[in-house]
């Protein structure tokens, strides 16, 4: 009796972590996974890296919707990805090139972590146009490539630091943002930061260019409230955000017109962020950190 219940358990939990990773990585996720973590050659990172802990958990569902509000308060940068990127036509399809992108840079060979940073460059190089108030940009533009790089991992980290399985040391939170400025150097971010306080200092550095535009506002409501997800899947999104919505800083949740309040967050929102990223974790069979190929060193 208990054999088959067991059975049964870890069916449902197949059958749930496939269609989980079939929504995040897409039709080719499974031969991008055998791609990324079979090809043999150097990584940039090695297999107990920080960043891969940090980029193989499920607090990066959280993480991830966080920076995708945080970086709407650049109104260039918003500009840019309301004009060009598409994520209203298919918003599946940009998160599964996003998510690829991020394995490729994670756990992928140097080669083909390049070639995906070099593709994205040639992507950003065609991109251009003026925002609504009619302030020119350009999507190559190192300023704007930052900002997107460091509201990325601000938000990725905070949600690690909060609801992942394994957070980091004070140590490993600096050797983290180091690592992750790799990957911006290779996608054209001059002088990226590398440590908690130079990221604290950068993120600081923008505040006076962040705003609340008419296309943040926007894009919140389309996140928060109109979701592309199905019904049944509402209160397990809505988990996700809220907890999103709680990550960021209170000033950016004013500008955004969201209301933060502490205990509820304290008492109510964090702990179902808790349990639906274990219920991700246990659905992905996220039993350890994640890494790639014990046998691949990292390599620049």
């Amino acid at each position: 009796m208990i054999t088959t219940m067991a059975r049964g358990l870890d069916a449902v939990r197949a059958r749930a972590g496939d269609l989980l990773f079939a929504r995040v990585a897409g039709p080719e996720g499974p031969r991008n996974r055998e791609r990324i973590h079979t090809t043999p050659g150097p990584r940039w990172f090695a297999p107990d890296s920080p960043v891969r802990r940090v980029h193989g958990d499920s607090s990066m569902f959280i993480g991830g919707l966080s920076a995708l509000l945080l970086q709407s308060l650049h109104p260039q940068a918003m500009a840019a990805v309301a004009a060009h990127s598409g994520f209203r036509g298919d918003p599946w399809g940009r998160l599964q090139r996003t998510s690829t992108f991020l394995a490729t840079t994670t756990y992928g060979t140097a080669r083909s972590a390049q070639a995906a940073c070099d593709r994205v460059n040639a992507v950003h190089a065609r991109i251009s146009g003026r925002t609504s108030r009619g302030v020119p940009y350009r999507a190559s533009d190192p300023h704007l490539v930052q900002w997107v790089h460091v509201a990325e991992v601000d938000s990725f980290l905070r949600a690690h630091q909060q609801f992942g399985a394994h957070p980091l040391t004070r140590d490993e939170c600096d050797t983290y943002i180091a690592e992750t400025a790799r990957i911006a150097r290779a996608l054209e971010v001059p002088d990226p930061p590398e440590s908690v306080r130079a990221l604290a200092d950068c993120m600081a550095g923008y505040r006076g260019e962040l705003r609340g535009t008419p296309e943040a506002l926007e894009t919140t409501r389309y996140l928060l409230f109109r979701p592309p997800v199905p019904l049944p899947a509402l209160p397990f999104y809505a988990a996700l955000a809220s907890n999103a919505v709680a990550l960021l800083p209170h000033w950016a949740a004013t500008e955004l017109g969201l209301t933060r309040f502490d205990p509820a967050e304290r008492w109510l929102v964090r702990p179902v962020g808790r349990a639906a990223t274990g219920l991700i974790r246990w659905a992905m069979g996220q039993t350890r950190p994640a890494g790639g190929p014990a046998e691949a060193p990292s390599a620049d």
